[in-house]
């Protein structure tokens, strides 16, 4: 008799034997429903109330802030958009963008994806740890350093466990956890949103410089994503409509970072929210206090899982020469140690936040030219030349695609020169009247890219 070929089952609580390594058809399941699912409960994270906030605290008013939210989550559409070769390729979207940059030329942008993996699942960590140590206290238990170091490892372990174990646990615990986030923050907008003044304010100018500090705040998080997407469509049947992927990984997005980000707004309109999550509990009930931080910790916790998961294939991408299983293990570490840096260095968190804010000037671009390769490909890649190193197809010259680098340079030089953040002020800020363009980066680079190869790029073709 034959020896039969050993199949390796993606399961739930199972750990997961696949990395970037192409997912074999007869491995591949799921449906595009699994996709709203997992962006739905990834995004029902704090972090948008306080985007919403800060869209009012740049001068917006209510209805001018809400715009921006919108708007904010509509861009999901191009985050969903972007995993679509996932199904085609099976790998992630790490490995596929080789083909737009050169296998050489996509390592640059690998590290620092890994950076801003790890930077936000810190920031995360580190808001769901400060969420339970409240939590702690209010409950009754005053255990100072103590306490915090328990609320960390809580968080820690809760992140680690599910990201561990590998896709199938992350979709299932995604979903779950976001029945039970949904309906809390639910909770949270029927006390929030009552009472929301709606007027404007009479002095409701926030001119160009609060318009487009705005959209920046709201769309850097769904941007930060873009290097991500094929990573969770890798596994979805080659026969999976596209069309669905887009809409229901777009919709997942779209529906909590909205519902969020509009709480975020109300409550800017009825308290002070410079700090966040004492302006929010100020607007509940003393019963629901404990239940909101819970949903801090939740939340901080289901975005966390994505991003370190993701953080284990891009390590692969840049060439660790171990499993994904192991290679999250650095992830993980460099999450805990960093965490312990931001909860007891003050200023630690706020210089993190800082930088991550600072490379949006590299991530804008990337995804615009990326996302361009995608369009002119028709999401159709050599999946083997994507793995082959040198003697595949994405070698171009010495590693690296002339087009794809020069027009991810030519997108960040103009996100550079129309950057304002804390660490970096472009030079032409001021004469644009303090506007910060730094997203359109993306069109520049997309542009550049779309014209440097419209006659040379074509969708891959297998020999027949």
């Amino acid at each position: 008799m034959g020896q039969q070929e050993t199949v390796d089952v993606d399961e739930v609580f199972r750990v997961e034997t696949h990395g970037i390594d192409p997912i074999p058809d007869a491995e591949r399941h799921g449906s595009a429903k699994d996709l709203f699912w997992l962006w739905f409960g990834s995004n029902l994270t704090f972090t948008y109330v306080i985007n919403g906030a800060l869209a009012v605290a740049f001068g917006l008013s209510f209805w001018q802030a809400t715009t921006v939210v919108v708007i904010g989550g509509l861009s999901f559409f191009a985050i969903s958009a972007a995993g679509l070769s996932g199904i085609r390729t099976g790998t992630a979207t790490l490995v596929i963008s080789r083909a737009t940059f050169g296998v050489r030329g996509n390592l640059p942008a690998g590290v620092l994806n890994w950076v801003v993996s790890i930077g936000y699942t810190i920031v995360n960590t580190v808001v769901g740890t400060l969420a339970l140590e409240v939590f702690f206290a209010e409950i009754g238990w005053q255990a100072g350093t103590a306490g915090r170091a328990v609320a960390l490892l809580v968080t820690l372990a809760l992140t680690f466990a599910v990201a561990m174990w590998g896709h199938a646990t992350v979709q299932f615990a995604e979903r779950w956890m976001a029945y039970v986030l949904a309906a809390g923050f639910g909770v949270l907008l029927l006390f929030v949103i009552p009472g929301t003044d709606t007027a404007a304010p009479a002095d409701a100018a926030p001119g160009l410089s609060g318009w487009s500090l705005a959209f920046v705040v709201m769309l850097a998080g769904p941007f930060s994503y873009l290097p991500m997407p094929a990573d969770y469509t890798r596994y979805l049947p080659r026969t999976t409509s596209l069309k669905s992927i887009t809409w229901m990984g777009a919709l997942g997005g779209f529906l909590s970072s909205v519902a969020l980000g509009i709480a975020g707004v109300a409550a800017a309109t009825r308290t002070d929210m410079t700090d966040a999550v004492a302006g929010a509990e100020s607007l509940l009930p003393g019963w629901f206090q404990p239940l909101f931080l819970a949903l801090v910790l939740g939340g901080s916790v289901t975005n966390s899982i994505i991003t370190l998961y993701s953080s284990s294939l891009n390590l692969q991408v840049l060439g660790i020469p171990w499993s994904r299983a192991r290679a999250i293990v650095i992830s993980a570490a460099v999450t805990a140690l960093g965490s312990l840096a931001a909860l007891f260095l003050t200023d630690f968190t706020t210089s993190l936040l800082s930088f991550l804010s600072l490379l949006i000037i590299v991530f804008a671009p990337w995804g615009g030219v990326f996302l361009a390769d995608m369009l002119l490909r028709r999401c159709h890649y050599d999946a083997d030349a994507l793995h082959a190193g040198s003697a595949g197809a994405y070698w171009y010259r010495s590693g690296y695609h002339p087009a794809g680098i020069t027009a991810l340079l030519t997108g960040m030089t103009f996100a550079a020169l129309t950057c304002d953040s804390e660490l970096w002020t472009g030079p032409l800020v001021a004469p644009l009247g303090g506007a910060d363009l730094t997203l359109l980066g993306s069109v520049v680079s997309g542009l550049t890219y779309w014209a440097l190869t419209r006659r040379r790029v074509a969708a891959y073709a297998p020999a027949a």
